[in-house]
Protein backbone atom coordinates (compact mmCIF):
# COMPACT_ATOMS: atom_id res chain seq x y z
CA UNK A 1 0.00 0.00 0.00
CA UNK A 2 1.65 3.27 -0.99
CA UNK A 3 2.51 6.06 1.76
CA UNK A 4 2.17 8.40 -0.18
CA UNK A 5 -0.94 10.84 -0.43
CA UNK A 6 -2.59 10.70 -3.35
CA UNK A 7 -2.64 13.29 -6.25
CA UNK A 8 -4.95 16.07 -5.93
CA UNK A 9 -6.11 19.11 -7.46
CA UNK A 10 -4.46 21.42 -4.74
CA UNK A 11 -1.78 19.01 -3.34
CA UNK A 12 1.83 19.79 -4.26
CA UNK A 13 5.09 18.12 -3.32
CA UNK A 14 7.49 21.30 -2.14
CA UNK A 15 11.36 20.72 -3.01
CA UNK A 16 14.05 23.04 -1.62
CA UNK A 17 17.53 22.96 -3.11
CA UNK A 18 15.86 22.21 -6.33
CA UNK A 19 17.87 23.88 -8.92
CA UNK A 20 20.11 21.66 -9.04
CA UNK A 21 21.15 17.80 -8.25
CA UNK A 22 19.78 15.52 -6.45
CA UNK A 23 16.84 18.23 -5.59
CA UNK A 24 16.02 18.95 -9.33
CA UNK A 25 15.71 14.96 -9.65
CA UNK A 26 13.67 14.13 -6.89
CA UNK A 27 11.36 17.08 -8.37
CA UNK A 28 11.27 15.34 -11.70
CA UNK A 29 10.42 12.12 -10.23
CA UNK A 30 7.38 13.79 -8.21
CA UNK A 31 6.68 15.61 -11.63
CA UNK A 32 6.18 11.87 -13.70
CA UNK A 33 4.07 10.57 -10.91
CA UNK A 34 1.79 13.24 -11.47
CA UNK A 35 2.22 15.34 -8.16
CA UNK A 36 2.63 19.22 -8.85
CA UNK A 37 5.64 20.39 -7.70
CA UNK A 38 6.73 23.92 -5.47
CA UNK A 39 10.49 24.25 -6.55
CA UNK A 40 12.27 26.22 -3.48
CA UNK A 41 16.34 27.13 -3.93
CA UNK A 42 18.02 30.86 -4.30
CA UNK A 43 19.07 30.23 -8.03
CA UNK A 44 15.49 31.97 -9.30
CA UNK A 45 17.03 31.78 -13.13
CA UNK A 46 17.39 27.68 -12.77
CA UNK A 47 14.15 27.14 -10.85
CA UNK A 48 12.45 28.83 -14.06
CA UNK A 49 14.53 26.75 -16.38
CA UNK A 50 13.39 23.78 -14.43
CA UNK A 51 9.61 24.77 -14.08
CA UNK A 52 9.55 25.81 -17.46
CA UNK A 53 10.68 22.27 -18.62
CA UNK A 54 8.02 20.48 -15.99
CA UNK A 55 4.90 22.27 -17.47
CA UNK A 56 2.27 23.90 -16.01
CA UNK A 57 2.17 21.65 -12.92
CA UNK A 58 5.33 23.54 -10.91
CA UNK A 59 5.68 26.62 -9.08
CA UNK A 60 9.05 28.37 -8.36
CA UNK A 61 9.48 30.29 -5.09
CA UNK A 62 13.10 31.73 -4.48
CA UNK A 63 14.21 31.04 -1.61
CA UNK A 64 17.38 31.99 0.46
CA UNK A 65 16.91 28.93 2.91
CA UNK A 66 19.83 30.33 5.49
CA UNK A 67 17.40 33.31 6.10
CA UNK A 68 15.20 32.75 8.94
CA UNK A 69 12.65 35.84 7.78
CA UNK A 70 12.69 33.93 4.00
CA UNK A 71 11.82 30.36 5.60
CA UNK A 72 8.93 32.12 7.71
CA UNK A 73 7.29 33.68 4.52
CA UNK A 74 7.19 30.11 2.62
CA UNK A 75 3.79 29.27 4.09
CA UNK A 76 1.85 32.12 3.52
CA UNK A 77 3.58 32.18 -0.55
CA UNK A 78 2.62 28.82 -0.70
CA UNK A 79 -1.21 29.36 -0.25
CA UNK A 80 -1.05 32.51 -2.15
CA UNK A 81 -0.37 29.97 -5.09
CA UNK A 82 -3.96 27.88 -4.14
CA UNK A 83 -2.05 25.08 -3.02
CA UNK A 84 -1.03 22.97 0.10
CA UNK A 85 1.79 21.52 1.24
CA UNK A 86 1.07 17.54 1.06
CA UNK A 87 4.28 16.29 0.55
CA UNK A 88 7.77 18.09 2.17
CA UNK A 89 11.56 17.75 1.10
CA UNK A 90 14.17 19.07 2.51
CA UNK A 91 16.83 18.59 0.27
CA UNK A 92 18.65 21.87 0.19
CA UNK A 93 22.50 21.23 1.48
CA UNK A 94 25.70 22.71 1.99
CA UNK A 95 29.25 21.74 3.43
CA UNK A 96 32.37 22.92 4.24
CA UNK A 97 35.84 21.04 4.33
CA UNK A 98 38.60 21.75 6.15
CA UNK A 99 39.63 21.51 9.89
CA UNK A 100 37.29 23.03 12.31
CA UNK A 101 40.95 24.59 13.34
CA UNK A 102 40.89 26.72 10.57
CA UNK A 103 37.23 27.26 9.76
CA UNK A 104 35.52 30.45 9.67
CA UNK A 105 32.68 31.18 12.08
CA UNK A 106 29.90 32.62 9.65
CA UNK A 107 30.60 29.63 6.66
CA UNK A 108 29.83 27.11 9.85
CA UNK A 109 26.61 28.95 11.01
CA UNK A 110 25.57 29.29 7.51
CA UNK A 111 25.29 25.49 7.27
CA UNK A 112 23.81 24.61 10.35
CA UNK A 113 20.98 27.17 9.13
CA UNK A 114 20.79 25.25 5.83
CA UNK A 115 21.17 21.72 7.01
CA UNK A 116 19.58 22.10 10.19
CA UNK A 117 17.83 25.00 10.88
CA UNK A 118 15.91 24.88 7.63
CA UNK A 119 14.61 21.15 8.31
CA UNK A 120 13.39 21.54 11.48
CA UNK A 121 11.72 25.17 10.49
CA UNK A 122 9.83 23.77 7.58
CA UNK A 123 8.45 20.52 9.51
CA UNK A 124 7.56 22.93 12.13
CA UNK A 125 5.93 25.13 9.46
CA UNK A 126 4.34 21.86 7.29
CA UNK A 127 4.13 18.93 9.58
CA UNK A 128 0.96 20.25 11.79
CA UNK A 129 -1.31 21.17 8.50
CA UNK A 130 -0.87 17.53 6.85
CA UNK A 131 -1.35 15.97 10.53
CA UNK A 132 -4.93 17.65 10.33
CA UNK A 133 -5.49 16.97 7.09
CA UNK A 134 -4.52 13.15 8.11
CA UNK A 135 -2.52 12.71 4.65
CA UNK A 136 0.98 14.25 4.38
CA UNK A 137 4.79 12.51 3.91
CA UNK A 138 8.20 14.05 4.90
CA UNK A 139 11.59 13.01 2.97
CA UNK A 140 14.71 14.91 4.87
CA UNK A 141 18.00 14.25 2.78
CA UNK A 142 20.74 12.98 4.75
CA UNK A 143 24.18 11.12 4.10
CA UNK A 144 25.63 8.18 4.58
CA UNK A 145 28.15 10.52 6.63
CA UNK A 146 24.63 10.75 8.77
CA UNK A 147 26.26 7.18 9.89
CA UNK A 148 29.37 8.30 11.98
CA UNK A 149 31.76 11.19 12.14
CA UNK A 150 33.41 12.94 9.33
CA UNK A 151 36.86 13.93 9.94
CA UNK A 152 37.63 17.59 7.69
CA UNK A 153 34.10 17.92 7.14
CA UNK A 154 32.87 18.01 10.79
CA UNK A 155 29.68 20.48 10.64
CA UNK A 156 28.43 18.56 7.71
CA UNK A 157 28.64 15.31 8.99
CA UNK A 158 27.16 16.14 12.65
CA UNK A 159 24.21 18.14 10.96
CA UNK A 160 23.00 15.11 8.85
CA UNK A 161 23.33 13.21 12.29
CA UNK A 162 21.14 15.32 13.16
CA UNK A 163 18.89 14.98 9.53
CA UNK A 164 18.42 11.29 10.18
CA UNK A 165 18.01 11.47 13.74
CA UNK A 166 15.47 13.91 13.90
CA UNK A 167 13.20 12.44 11.17
CA UNK A 168 13.55 8.95 12.72
CA UNK A 169 12.25 10.38 16.24
CA UNK A 170 9.46 12.55 14.30
CA UNK A 171 8.64 9.23 12.33
CA UNK A 172 7.61 7.55 15.61
CA UNK A 173 5.50 10.15 16.85
CA UNK A 174 3.80 10.60 13.53
CA UNK A 175 2.47 7.30 13.26
CA UNK A 176 -1.36 6.73 13.26
CA UNK A 177 -1.33 9.93 11.64
CA UNK A 178 -1.69 9.66 8.22
CA UNK A 179 1.78 10.99 7.64
CA UNK A 180 4.87 9.19 7.30
CA UNK A 181 8.60 10.61 7.21
CA UNK A 182 11.89 9.12 5.79
CA UNK A 183 15.66 9.76 5.46
CA UNK A 184 17.66 9.25 2.11
CA UNK A 185 21.40 8.78 2.71
CA UNK A 186 23.30 9.04 -0.18
CA UNK A 187 26.47 8.14 -0.93
CA UNK A 188 29.20 10.13 -3.49
CA UNK A 189 26.62 10.92 -6.20
CA UNK A 190 27.74 13.29 -9.23
CA UNK A 191 26.77 17.06 -8.84
CA UNK A 192 27.78 19.72 -8.28
CA UNK A 193 27.41 20.10 -4.61
CA UNK A 194 31.29 18.47 -4.35
CA UNK A 195 32.35 21.10 -6.05
CA UNK A 196 31.05 23.82 -4.44
CA UNK A 197 32.24 22.24 -1.42
CA UNK A 198 35.59 22.47 -2.45
CA UNK A 199 36.29 18.49 -3.27
CA UNK A 200 35.80 18.04 -7.34
CA UNK A 201 34.11 14.87 -8.53
CA UNK A 202 37.57 14.24 -10.08
CA UNK A 203 39.56 14.77 -6.99
CA UNK A 204 36.76 12.39 -4.90
CA UNK A 205 36.56 9.51 -7.76
CA UNK A 206 40.29 9.34 -6.69
CA UNK A 207 39.52 8.61 -3.10
CA UNK A 208 36.31 6.80 -3.23
CA UNK A 209 35.60 3.45 -4.93
CA UNK A 210 34.14 3.48 -8.06
CA UNK A 211 31.69 1.12 -7.03
CA UNK A 212 30.02 3.29 -4.25
CA UNK A 213 29.02 6.36 -6.59
CA UNK A 214 25.78 6.81 -7.57
CA UNK A 215 23.73 9.07 -10.36
CA UNK A 216 21.57 11.52 -8.78
CA UNK A 217 18.60 10.62 -10.75
CA UNK A 218 18.88 7.33 -9.29
CA UNK A 219 19.33 8.48 -6.14
CA UNK A 220 15.60 10.20 -6.10
CA UNK A 221 14.04 7.37 -7.56
CA UNK A 222 15.28 5.14 -4.72
CA UNK A 223 14.27 8.04 -2.34
CA UNK A 224 10.61 8.47 -3.51
CA UNK A 225 10.44 4.32 -3.88
CA UNK A 226 11.35 4.43 -0.52
CA UNK A 227 8.75 6.95 0.77
CA UNK A 228 6.37 4.99 -0.96
CA UNK A 229 7.11 2.14 0.84
CA UNK A 230 7.65 3.89 4.10
CA UNK A 231 10.74 2.49 4.44
CA UNK A 232 12.45 5.18 7.24
CA UNK A 233 16.07 4.59 6.55
CA UNK A 234 16.82 4.72 2.89
CA UNK A 235 20.29 4.03 1.34
CA UNK A 236 20.88 4.11 -2.22
CA UNK A 237 23.02 1.09 -3.56
CA UNK A 238 24.05 -1.82 -1.94
CA UNK A 239 27.70 -1.11 -1.58
CA UNK A 240 26.69 2.34 0.60
CA UNK A 241 23.96 0.20 2.63
CA UNK A 242 27.43 -2.37 3.76
CA UNK A 243 28.81 1.17 4.07
CA UNK A 244 26.50 2.78 6.58
CA UNK A 245 26.08 -0.56 8.47
CA UNK A 246 29.96 -0.69 8.84
CA UNK A 247 29.68 3.11 9.66
CA UNK A 248 27.33 2.48 12.21
CA UNK A 249 28.85 -1.09 14.08
CA UNK A 250 32.71 -0.24 13.57
CA UNK A 251 34.22 0.67 16.78
CA UNK A 252 35.20 5.00 16.44
CA UNK A 253 38.71 4.11 16.94
CA UNK A 254 39.61 2.43 14.17
CA UNK A 255 36.92 3.63 12.12
CA UNK A 256 37.71 7.10 12.52
CA UNK A 257 41.79 7.58 11.94
CA UNK A 258 40.92 5.58 8.32
CA UNK A 259 37.98 8.03 7.54
CA UNK A 260 40.71 10.97 7.88
CA UNK A 261 43.68 9.58 6.64
CA UNK A 262 41.48 8.96 3.10
CA UNK A 263 39.39 12.25 3.37
CA UNK A 264 40.21 14.86 0.31
CA UNK A 265 40.13 17.63 3.22
CA UNK A 266 42.74 16.25 4.98
CA UNK A 267 45.57 19.06 6.07
CA UNK A 268 48.26 19.64 8.63
CA UNK A 269 47.37 21.51 11.55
Amino acid sequence: MSKLPPVSETGAVLVTGASSGIGEEIAREFYRRGYRVILVARRADRLQALAESLGGNARVLPTDLADPADRAGLPDQVAALGLTVDILVNNAGLSNLGPVARSAPADELRLVEVDVAAVVDLCSRFVPAMVARRRGAVLNVASVGAFGPVPWQASYGAAKAFVLSYTEAMREELRGTGVTASTVCPGPVRTGFGEAAGIPDEEAEKMLPRFLWETADAVAKTAVDGLDRGKSVIVPGAPNRAAAMLNRLAPRWALLPMVSRSHPGRQEL
